[in-house]
């Protein structure tokens, strides 16, 4: 996958693709692409792949799906609720329900967004999670 360049100045923003459509997959990923602020680090499929990649590779940022080919994205908030070092998550679901909602965002999600609805407020969703990292980190 392609990745985006990123200014010296600034860090780039990890980011982590939890989605099992291909299709999907590789829009998000050219979205990224075209994003100057990020870096992507790939896509996980299933709950574990999730899990192993935010592991090993501390993203930022986790876009995140909850029905995923194997496990859940449920199980992957979970998870990461657990690492020293936790990521932003967006959830983009197909699964806008009022009680995904309240679940994903009691287990530390930051953002649910409803893939039909909401897909086009993501690249400014990505900038803001940006620039509000970048702001925090020390120069």
């Amino acid at each position: 996958m392609p990745q985006a360049s990123t200014s010296a100045e600034k860090p780039s923003l990890r980011v982590l693709l939890v989605e099992d459509s291909k299709l999907l997959a590789d829009q998000i990923s050219e979205l990224l692409a075209g994003t100057a602020c990020t870096t992507s680090l790939g896509v996980a499929t299933t709950e574990q792949e999730a899990i192993a990649a935010s592991t090993t590779q501390h993203p930022d940022l986790l876009i995140l799906d909850l029905h995923l080919k194997q496990g859940t994205g449920f199980g992957v908030l979970k998870a990461v609720a657990r690492l020293p070092k936790q990521p932003r998550v967006v959830v983009l679901t197909n699964y806008a329900l009022p009680q995904y909602r309240e679940q994903a965002l009691a287990l530390g999600a930051h953002h649910f967004l409803d893939k039909s609805a909401d897909f086009d407020l993501l690249p400014e969703l990505i900038q803001d999670i940006s620039r509000q990292l970048n702001a925090k980190r020390p120069a």
